[in-house]
């Protein structure tokens, strides 16, 4: 099926309003799991930074799951990074660990090969130009910094969309939540289009695998 691209930065408060309700936690808590599998080794100090942080229920997760770790989440929306300062505000244990910009990729003001790791869910969907994910991990991370992308990967056809919609939402979700899902599951990325991504921006030693029936999963260090 032809890909489909929806908004680059949700930054629509019923929408941030929405996520923000939504329970995340079967699909963000494998996303820590599976970093820590895959990548066990991180320091003391190390600083990740996670691009298109959103709400930071990721980052949250992570800082909670990595306690010697840092987190730098960035993202456009406001909407998005005003639920976040909430959430990060409700967890004192969490002060001083996380810290939130705002900005748009690739103009975003951040050091350059300045984080140790570099994470990113459910972003590449949202981009146009899917290279400005590859770019700016390489800008980004340090040599030899592990990077760990999961996103949702296109359907084949609508059909198949709307069976994945009925299948992981409840009648509970917001209704913007729901068709935000639909749109996202036709605006992904195929494993094939990812590797040729990967490919062309000189990270063909990353590994691609699908992960359950509507993820991916991307993941090496960089050189």
């Amino acid at each position: 099926m032809e890909r489909i691209a929806e908004l680059e930065v949700m930054d629509d408060e019923e929408q941030a309003r929405g996520y923000a309700k939504a329970d995340f936690s079967e699909g963000h808590n494998r996303f820590v799991a599976l970093f820590r599998d895959i990548f066990p080794d991180t320091s003391p100090g190390d600083v990740a930074l996670d691009l298109g942080c959103g709400a930071a229920d990721v980052t949250i997760r992570f800082a909670r799951a990595l306690p010697a770790v840092r987190v730098v989440g960035i993202d456009a929306a406001e909407a998005m990074l005003a639920i976040a300062r909430d959430a990060i505000a409700a967890q004192p244990e969490l002060d001083g660990r996380i810290r939130l910009v705002r900005g748009h990729l690739p103009e975003a003001a951040l050091e350059a090969q300045a984080y140790d790791i570099i994470l990113s869910n459910s972003l590449l969907h949202h981009l146009v130009d899917p290279h400005t994910m590859w770019r700016a991990a390489q800008h980004y991370g340090k040599p030899g910094a592990p990077v760990f992308v999961m996103d949702l990967r296109r359907t084949e056809s609508r059909e198949e969309a709307r069976r994945l919609v009925a299948r992981y939402t409840q009648p509970t979700d917001a209704p913007v939540l729901i068709n935000d899902f639909y749109n996202s599951l036709i605006s992904a990325y195929t494993p094939e289009e990812i590797r040729a991504q990967l490919d062309e921006a000189g990270l063909n030693h990353f590994t691609v695998q699908p992960l359950m029936d509507r993820y991916v999963l991307v993941h090496g260090r960089l050189r």
